[in-house]
């Protein structure tokens, strides 16, 4: 599944507002994404979502990227979502390329970042 599909509005655009269904299953799509790619996953006491590729010396602190999947009730396909996947996407092409990092890489999803407007 396309993660655009969910929220996906007839004229473009999406409809994710925060912790509605279509933005539960965005943020269980993107878990499973990210298991997928071998990171650790731990959510938060207000959902925020933390996504760790372990590096070569996990005590040494973070790289840390993110944003948000929820949108505005009428947010562009890419509102807030492009960084995550973005993200994503560097977790990936550093497994692909077989890179161990100095330290490791979190990809990071903040709840609620849009409100409901």
């Amino acid at each position: 599944m396309d993660m655009a599909e969910l929220g996906a509005l007839p004229h473009g655009g999406c409809c994710r507002t925060a912790l509605s269904p279509a933005d539960k299953s965005g943020r269980d799509l993107f878990v499973h994404w990210c298991r997928e790619a071998g990171c650790e996953v731990a959510i938060d006491q207000v959902g925020n979502i933390y996504a760790r590729r372990p590096g070569r010396d996990n005590n040494r602190p973070s790289v840390a990227t993110g944003s948000h999947l929820d949108t505005q009730p009428h947010g562009g396909k890419f509102d807030g979502i492009y960084g995550v996947l973005a993200g994503l996407e560097v977790v990936r092409a550093l497994n692909d390329g077989g890179v161990e990092t100095a330290a490791p890489l979190d990809v990071i999803v903040w709840t609620n970042e849009e409100g409901v407007r």
